[in-house]
């Protein structure tokens, strides 16, 4: 999985399919008459070729229905011509034949009309989708990121789980979030709290003032548009700062699932001890955010995830042994443990992923070895 990918591209399978659905007409017309030549006079297939112009409704755009019907009509006349029918009974196929080619035009027209619309939304919804969830740089700083993001709505681009990562004066501030619900409310507050981070991540003194902008920020969207569904919703988020001169990450959670730490062999979640309120929960009673510190070494990575990931179950109901899983991709190369997690939730759960799934792998790479230092002068080696 790429760093920054969204969606797997085009299979070579579903292009064999099209290409299929295209030529699958021709073959209909083509059977139809060998079917109706090599049988005896009593039996007529020429009825059938009705099937042509039906199926070409489907694949082919009006025009080409058009011009599959017009050889079906031609290929009728033909065999009728062959076989000695009455002109009555040819005039009478014929007609019939030119319903069922008119009816498929107008198919074929509504469906390209649909298909054009579909595209259209497609390409908006691929618009804010760059506006909303920017593809992520794959190095900041001294650390990689490595981003697995699947919506759970059928060929959605957006879904309720949001991420950003920021190159700061002096670090890199990351957020993970996933926000209450699903739908296109749930897109909404992500959208506002995302529009909150980005304008204050640069500003905020620390991991604690910028949780106060996410909270501030979704609070004056609800001051102003009252009857928004956002104003309604809450969401967690998990913020992290790396500074650049030092072997340590600051974490803040606002009601997210810990992170797990990979040291070596051994992973393990990192420690909250006091997480905050969700944002948009904070107001029911006074808290003060705690930003707690672990070491973070090269060769280190921490693992962010909402709970599309943890919370996946089989068919037994457990969930993701999302630990254990990472334990054991321990030795892959950074940029392959996302497609595994991927391959891994969707073979592991009961209905595949039906759930916002959002993970990002941040990698402290290992330090490049330092190279020797030239011998002296004269020295002895």
């Amino acid at each position: 999985m790429p760093s920054a990918g969204h969606r797997v591209p085009a299979t070579t399978g579903t292009r064999t399919q099209f290409t299929l659905g295209l030529a699958l007409p021709l073959l209909a017309l083509a059977l139809v008459v060998l079917a109706d030549l090599i049988t005896s006079q009593g039996q007529h297939f020429d009825r059938l070729l009705v099937i042509g112009p039906a199926l070409a409704a489907i694949t082919w755009g009006v025009r080409g229905t058009l011009v599959i019907g017009v050889l079906a009509m031609v290929l009728r006349l033909v065999l009728g011509l062959v076989q000695g029918d009455a002109a009555t009974d040819v005039i009478g196929a014929e007609l019939v034949l030119g319903a069922v080619i008119a009816a498929a035009v107008w198919v074929s027209q509504v469906r390209t009309r649909y298909e054009r619309d579909l595209s259209e939304v497609t390409a908006v919804a691929e618009v804010v989708q760059r506006v909303l969830l920017r593809p992520l740089a794959p190095r900041l700083g001294r650390v990689e990121l490595h981003l697995l993001y699947v919506s759970a709505a059928a060929k959605a681009r957006i879904g309720g789980d949001f991420y950003e990562a920021v190159r700061v004066p002096g670090a890199v501030r990351v957020m993970l979030g996933d926000v209450q619900g699903k739908g296109l409310g749930a897109v909404e507050t992500a959208s506002v709290l995302l529009g909150s981070y980005r304008a204050s991540v640069t500003e905020a003194r620390d991991l604690a003032g910028l949780a106060d902008r996410l909270e501030e920020g979704l609070q004056q969207y609800g001051a102003w548009d009252p009857d928004s569904d956002a104003a309604e919703r809450f969401a967690t988020v998990l913020l992290l700062e790396l500074p650049d001169d030092e072997d340590v990450v600051r974490l803040l959670s606002c009601g997210h699932p810990a992170p797990l730490l990979q040291h070596g062999d051994r992973v393990r979640p990192v420690t909250l001890a006091d997480p905050s309120l969700p944002v948009n929960l904070a107001g029911l009673y006074a808290s003060r955010h705690r930003v707690e510190e672990v070491p973070f070494g090269p060769g280190d990575r921490l693992l962010l995830f909402t709970d599309g990931v943890s919370e996946t179950r089989d068919r037994d109901g457990d969930f993701y042994p999302l630990q254990e899983r990472l334990a054991t991709w321990a030795g892959e190369p950074a940029e392959r443990v996302l497609s595994l997690l991927h391959r891994d939730l969707a073979a592991y759960g009961a209905a595949g992923l039906d759930d916002d799934v959002a993970a990002l792998l941040v990698v402290r790479p290992p330090e490049p070895a330092a190279a020797p230092a030239p011998a002296a002068p004269g020295a002895v080696r």
